[in-house]
């Protein structure tokens, strides 16, 4: 008895110097330094900084007791090769000077070999967007002006002064390889470059949310769809995953429906009408079959008006939906509708069916995979016509049709002389356009800045599901409408309250005046079925505008 008393002693000794590591690392007290080199920039630690100038690198995890020390942003570059002139800090007080070291033994990045007399405080403490995991030591150094690392060759980070006096012990955050994230990305307000967009403000919490108005019936929320504004009203689109009470969650991707909503302020919604119904039947054999209810499911409404035919015209995406082969839904199709109703104010219809406008076929190729044509967004440039439309879990090549699909979502162009069609894969669809980003780009919908440069709002993929992707809403600039540029995120939690885990897609960027723009998105809160709608507003920057055209060739 006095053994097991002694043993537990020794537990709750070992717990309690563990709450006491714990708090000393908490607690840390920074100290004020200054950058003496000439164009080396600070920042604070906090998710999303940019942490190398001339690179796209940023943090997307950190040890809590590093968040809000100032850091110094080095030259990525130069670091690596060598070349770069000597980093002097001009210290307040004797200080601990924090350095992050990647876990990685080539020459590109410092060893700690080559720190001297460093102290490891933090194991695997910071996760950086492409680049290794970073353990954090401590360096001392005195009062004044002290030259950091002289003569050392390899990339490292700088970040932040502690006072001298703070003892620190060893910790393991378990912060993630940063290689898990294989495209790092430019996010605005946090890289080298003024933002197009700064975020304003909006809702703190869900527009549209469990229990609201209009909700009955809806199991599972919203994903998708568009919101256009007509005079004083905005009118909202979304797929409606509706499900049946008393069936799993997953019916609800399946038996879904296309809900029309209005609002005055994109705040507080009320639903209108169903505009579409899908079947929610599941396929009966594994390929695309004709005896398979080719409309199982129905996504991605996107109503646009035809000046032409004053008339509305919808394009939806209906999917075939098999039970156990990923991804479920598989083989979309894109259909056109017309309102039956004529002028601006018939956005509500009803509307009828014209017909089938893209699906698989013979021009079909296998990065559009299992699942395309996944979406469609038409758009006028001049006198034609061109589309989004997307593709996703490609085959590598046909002989892995119809089941063994990998992963990627993408979008490539179609064209047409009018928005009835017929529509073409433009260049016979033979690569995904992935300048924009080279592994996800869903639900583009596209309209033009004042200066007339177009611009393509979009869904820039989850940091879920076992993905580490930017989990931002995306956007990318075309000059022609045919090229686009290099997507920029939109952290819109800086502004707004993160009520979300994982973000999906945005349906509109509606111009307010005064360079205020409205985006309204679909949101997932992990702890949770349903799938709220929520709002944000944003500001142009016009002399941004103005440089990124002339940037873009």
């Amino acid at each position: 008895m006095r053994k097991i008393k002694s043993i537990f002693s020794l537990f709750l000794f070992v717990l309690g110097v563990q709450f006491s590591i714990f708090a000393q690392n908490t607690s840390l007290k920074p100290v004020s330094y200054t950058v003496v080199t000439k164009k080396r920039q600070t920042y604070t630690v906090q998710q999303y900084a940019h942490v190398f100038s001339e690179s796209k690198h940023n943090i997307v995890g950190f040890a809590p007791e590093l968040k809000g020390l100032k850091a110094v942003r080095l030259p990525l570059g130069s670091y690596k090769n060598g070349s770069h002139d000597a980093l002097k800090l001009n210290f307040s007080h004797p200080s601990k000077l924090l350095i992050g070291v990647f876990k990685d033994t080539s020459a590109d990045y410092l060893q700690p070999n080559q720190l001297g007399n460093a102290q490891l405080v933090i194991q695997n403490g910071v996760t950086v967007t492409g680049l290794p995991a970073v353990d954090v030591y401590a360096l001392d150094f005195k009062k004044g002006i002290q030259t950091i690392l002289p003569n050392q060759k390899g990339l490292f980070m700088v970040l932040g002064a502690l006072n001298n006096a703070n003892s620190l012990v060893q910790t393991d955050a378990k912060m993630l390889d940063g290689r898990e994230w294989k495209f790092p990305y430019i996010i605005e307000d946090f890289s080298d470059e003024k933002p197009l967009f700064k975020v304003i403000g909006g809702q703190d919490a869900p527009v549209i949310d469990e229990g609201m108005s209009g909700t009955e019936g809806i199991q599972g929320g919203f994903e998708g769809g568009r919101v256009v504004k007509i005079k004083d009203t905005y009118h909202m689109f979304p797929t409606e995953r509706a499900g049946e009470k008393g069936v799993d969650y997953y019916y609800d991707r399946v038996k879904t429906k296309i809900g029309h909503w209005t609002s005055k302020d994109a705040i507080h919604w009320k639903r209108e009408s169903t505009i579409y119904q899908a079947s929610g039947v599941y396929a009966i054999t594994e390929d695309d079959n004709p005896m398979n209810d080719r409309r199982a499911a129905i996504w991605s409404y996107m109503p646009v008006f035809n000046e032409k035919t004053n008339k509305w015209y919808g394009y939806y995406l209906a999917y075939t939906v098999h039970k156990e082969i990923e991804p479920n839904h598989s083989f979309g199709r894109i259909w056109r509708c017309e309102s039956t109703v004529e002028g601006i104010d018939g956005i509500g219809g009803p509307y009828k069916d014209m017909g089938i406008i893209m699906e698989p076929g013979l021009d079909s190729q296998p990065w559009e995979g299992r699942q395309g044509v996944a979406s469609f967004f038409p758009y006028q440039v001049g006198d034609k016509f061109f589309g989004f439309y997307s593709g996703a879990y490609p085959f590598e090549s046909w002989a892995d049709y119809p089941k063994k699909s990998g992963k990627g979502w993408f979008v490539a162009l179609a064209e047409s002389k009018s928005l009835e069609g017929p529509w073409s894969r433009l260049n016979k669809g033979l690569e995904p356009i992935k300048t924009i980003h080279p592994q996800f780009v869903e639900n583009p919908i596209v309209s033009q800045l004042p200066n007339g440069l177009y611009i393509a709002i979009f869904d820039g993929g989850p940091e879920g599901w076992g993905h580490h992707l930017p989990n931002m809403i995306g956007y990318t600039l075309s000059k022609d409408g045919v090229n686009w540029s290099e997507a920029r995120y939109i952290p819109i939690e800086t502004k707004v309250k993160k009520w979300w885990d994982i973000m999906r897609t945005p349906l509109c960027l509606i111009p307010e005046g005064n360079d205020e723009y409205t985006i309204v998105y679909n949101a997932i809160d992990l702890k949770r079925r349903f799938h709220p709608t929520g709002m944000v507003k944003v500001k142009l920057d016009r002399e941004v505008m103005e440089q990124r055209l002339k940037d873009l060739k």
